[in-house]
């Protein structure tokens, strides 16, 4: 079997051109994110706007839902956008995701709220989230391929990691700036021009992505496809076909991963303000200081994962999560505001350690001639059915059950899934990417 290493030695790859690489790579998952995480962030404030107010529970729970629908389009972007990666090139794909994304998010930005056009105000908003669904279902896992395509042997778990970095940044910055409109604008006037801020930025941000990505050149290992005239005329066929098990274990490692995700750095945000009593602004100051942690604890996780393997990394993440989740939503609802955020700081961590290695472990599953698709097929399956409903299930568990500690249980039962599955998985990081 053919690999990147043979195809291009690792002496031949250039630092210069190796920044280039991640920071091209990182800085569109950092705007992919910021525009994704935007709705998560101000949920509360658009299910007033965009949803009647007869019963705050109801409008909360429906703008969940709008924020959920998106991910099922995630799996028919990571298709698509698969296809044209590995038949036309990463790079291509990948300025198309920013293009899509931004002009989204800043449709959202523009529109009437329910109280001037009805129904049609929602409508419009699930609309708008479809093509950001579709859009994110291409950027991940095709910016993890790009990068591990161009790294030298032994960093691919941290380079990739910079993609993991740029989604906490891009969630962060998305954090950042709606603390600070909510802390700077009147609630009265929030709720008519001021949540929409956030989201008109989105334009500029992807136009300079947009020129970032459109400067490079196409990795090593999709132009020795080409050279080798090896590229697959139906990835998604291929894919289906030869490598449902890697597959499987793409979804497996991510039945943790995304959900984890969504509840700590997004649905931790709603619960503090639902549970715990705090204030939009202070919750998401609260959540904002988690990203950060986080932020710090990935490339460490990444480091660790280069040097030791994926599996101890990914390990380490899935048992935190099954032994933390508890007591997390516990400290999560005290009105000490300490006690609250070191509850958020064990999700984060858990999950920040499990994105540290995941990446490298994806990239190393797959061949190049369906790697894009493949990582993107699995990851966006995962997101669809667990991540994105995450929120909204944690949210109605709550409101069935009475008890605020009820997701709690959801993290430990995929906690268990994604143990058994690392458990399977053969270990990879010493071993050369496969070509075909």
């Amino acid at each position: 079997m053919s690999d990147i290493s043979s195809a291009v030695p690792t002496s031949s790859v250039d630092p210069a051109a190796m920044k280039r690489v991640v920071r091209a790579g990182t800085i569109g998952t950092v705007i992919e994110y910021y525009d994704f995480g935007l709705y998560g962030y101000t949920a509360t404030v658009l299910a007033r706007v965009f949803f009647t107010d007869e019963d705050p529970t109801t409008a909360l729970l429906s703008s969940l839902i709008v924020f959920g629908v998106a991910f099922f389009m995630r799996p028919l972007g990571g298709v698509f956008f698969g296809h044209l990666g590995d038949k036309f090139g990463r790079k291509h794909a990948l300025a198309l995701t920013i293009i899509g994304m931004c002009v989204a998010t800043f449709v959202i930005g523009i529109l009437p709220g329910y109280a001037t056009i009805g129904i049609a105000a929602p409508i419009l908003l699930l609309l708008a989230r479809l093509v950001q669904g579709i859009c994110a279902g291409g950027e991940l896992g095709g910016a993890a391929a790009y990068i591990a395509e161009s790294s030298p042997a032994g960093r691919r778990g941290f380079l990739t990691s910079m993609t993991q970095l740029g989604s906490m940044v891009g969630l962060m910055g998305a954090s950042l700036i709606v603390a600070v409109v909510t802390w700077a604008v009147p609630v009265g006037q929030l709720d008519s021009w001021g949540w929409r801020i956030p989201f008109l930025i989105a334009l500029p941000l992807g136009l300079v992505g947009l020129y970032i990505r459109s400067k490079l050149a196409d990795s090593p290992a999709f132009r020795a496809v080409t050279e080798t005239e090896k590229v697959v005329s139906a990835p998604i066929l291929t894919v289906v076909k030869r490598h449902r098990a890697a597959v499987l274990k793409v979804i497996g490692i991510n039945v943790l991963a995304a959900p984890g995700y969504y509840i700590a750095f997004v649905y931790s945000s709603i619960f503090l303000q639902g549970q715990g009593g705090y204030s939009t602004s202070a919750a998401t100051w609260m959540t904002t200081s988690s990203l950060l942690v986080a932020t710090g604890v990935i490339p460490v996780a990444a480091l660790i994962c280069d040097r030791v393997g994926r599996k101890p990394v990914l390990l380490a993440g899935s048992i935190g999560f099954a032994v933390l989740a508890f007591p997390a939503f516990l400290f999560m609802q005290s009105s000490a505001v300490a006690v609250a955020v070191l509850g958020q700081l064990m999700l984060a961590t858990c999950e920040a350690v499990m994105m540290g290695a995941i990446l490298a472990t994806l990239v190393e599953l797959f061949p190049a001639t369906v790697r894009y698709t493949g990582i993107a097929l699995g990851f966006n399956l995962a997101h669809a059915l667990f991540g994105g409903t995450a929120p909204y299930v944690s949210a109605w568990l709550i409101s069935t059950t009475g008890s605020a500690i009820a997701p709690a249980w959801i993290v430990i039962a995929f906690a268990l899934v994604a143990i058994g599955t690392v458990l399977r998985l053969e270990e990879t990081f010493r071993k050369p990417l496969s070509l075909v």
